[in-house]
């Protein structure tokens, strides 16, 4: 039984033999975990969507990105399907597979364009923190149009 033992650090050892070694391989600064912002979908000059990273220095939740979709889109050249009359929030419940929204806006105040905006920016802050891009979204108004009251998904391929 002494030799059984006396040989497994042989064993071992002449395992090792026959591998080259590998070399060091630089990869870059490692991940954070925080991403550089939020995506927000905005309208161009002819209408259609486009997105906007608004640079907030952290990954944000949907809650947050429709705060940051209501107040407009800054400076850019883009524009927005939504009036809204300053900052207001946006009821989010997140299920399964559906995002439900209740906008504290009148049909009057969003476009059908408007109602992309929403759901667009609301799958891409799902997303962007890990949930699946399969997921709808349902847009409550004050007053229902035909544009939000089904389930949607974002018109633009991502």
């Amino acid at each position: 039984m002494r030799r059984v033992w006396a040989a497994v650090p042989v064993l071992v050892l002449a395992m090792g033999c026959g591998s080259p070694a590998s070399e060091v391989v630089e990869g870059g600064p490692a991940p954070t975990g925080v991403a550089p912002g939020v995506t927000l979908y905005f309208l161009d000059d002819q209408g259609d969507l486009r997105p906007q990273l608004r640079d907030t220095g952290r990954l944000g939740t949907i809650p947050e990105a429709m705060s940051l979709l209501l107040a407009g889109p800054g400076g850019s050249d883009l524009r927005t399907g939504i009036e809204s009359n300053g900052p207001q929030r946006m009821t989010v419940t997140v299920r399964e597979d559906v995002i439900e929204l209740m906008a504290p806006l009148s049909a009057d105040e969003v476009s059908p364009a408007g109602i992309d905006q929403i759901v667009c920016t609301a799958l891409a802050a799902h997303v962007q923190s890990g949930g699946s891009p399969d997921t709808g979204v349902r847009v409550g108004l004050t007053l229902p149009t035909p544009e939000s009251d089904g389930i949607r998904t974002c018109p633009v391929e991502h």
